[in-house]
């Protein structure tokens, strides 16, 4: 497994991060109770596997139910071999205010040391907000109080995780050291805040490479509404090949041929995903030739690629 540096920190990450959303609380397709979930032993067994193979980088959230939880007993008898990343809980007031003053830095410092605790750790390698928006990263009090916590050393960084490219590019304007956001084969529109990332330093990490699994063989038989979807998936087998097999792979190799991406997050709950990822990301790199195809592949409409309102709408079950 090939290390990449995560940004300005010097944090050296695993081409791949374990996405610990799926062992804390039902996610993704056809995952609807804790009944479609693995077991807690089962999901410590993977992530002890996981690290075995090379994956030093795990990502989990305070809102992720019993992922830090699960984690903090897998690691923490060989805590110094990882690489924890952890997002805060949300601070907005039930009608959805931002929380100010000490009430703000009570909740975020609560979330962290809640967040320590479950983990059995004294300091986290990134500390990030959680589906950080423009009035969140545009609020100096709370990157105040992160860089307050970095400055005790419970925290190593500092970072965002965005949705859109706008969102994106305020958190790299505004200093956060890490920034997770969306970005794959159909949807490439954060690849034009990569250039201003690699400018100031800024680590970038990959998520929704897979789009919930619908870039892979789960990528078939979708609702009568995701069919056009459908048919631009099947457009990318035409970039497969002997050393690309299957279109997973190709999306993860696709995300690391960006120089500017320092990790690809994937959500793994299963031993034959965390065997995926590994053959997908020891595969060949692909050819500036297939790379530029793939560059041109993109959804036309990606403003129509949003997986929450797929999931709400039940296009995804």
């Amino acid at each position: 497994m090939k290390l990449r540096t995560l940004g300005k920190t010097l944090i050296e990450v695993s081409e791949i991060a374990f996405g610990g959303v799926e062992i804390g609380m039902p996610y993704g397709i056809g995952v609807h109770s804790h009944a479609d979930m693995i077991s807690r032993e089962h999901a410590i067994r993977l992530l002890h596997e996981a690290l075995d193979k090379g994956i030093n980088f795990f990502d989990t959230a305070r809102l992720y139910g019993e992922s830090e939880s699960i984690m903090g007993e897998a690691f923490s008898d060989r805590r110094d071999r990882v690489v924890l990343a952890t997002k805060c809980r949300h601070f907005r007031d039930d009608s959805g205010a931002v929380l100010s003053g000490k009430l703000l830095e009570k909740t975020i410092e609560g979330s962290l040391e809640e967040s320590l605790s479950l983990l059995r750790t004294d300091y986290v390698d990134l500390f990030m907000l959680h589906q950080a928006d423009i009035e969140i990263l545009n609020n100096d009090h709370v990157r105040e109080i992160f860089m307050k916590l970095k400055s005790t050393g419970k925290v190593r960084s500092i970072g965002a995780s965005t949705y859109s490219s706008e969102e994106t590019r305020t958190a790299i304007e505004k200093s956060w050291e890490v920034i997770q956001c969306p970005f794959n084969l159909m949807d490439q529109r954060q690849q034009q805040n990569f250039q201003l990332a690699n400018e100031n330093g800024t680590g970038i990490v990959i998520r929704s490479v897979l789009m919930k699994g619908l870039l892979s063989d789960k990528g078939r038989g979708l609702h009568e509404a995701l069919k056009d979807v459908e048919n631009h998936i099947k457009k990318y087998h035409d970039l497969l090949s002997d050393s690309i097999p299957d279109i997973s792979t190709l999306a993860m190799k696709f995300a690391l041929s960006f120089n500017e991406v320092s990790s690809v997050l994937v959500g793994i709950d299963r031993l034959e995903y965390l065997e995926k990822a590994l053959t997908a990301v020891s595969a060949v790199d692909l050819n500036q030739s297939d790379l530029y195809r793939a560059k041109k592949l993109e959804y036309p409409d990606p403003d129509f690629l949003d997986l929450p309102r797929w999931d709400r709408l039940g296009w995804l079950t």
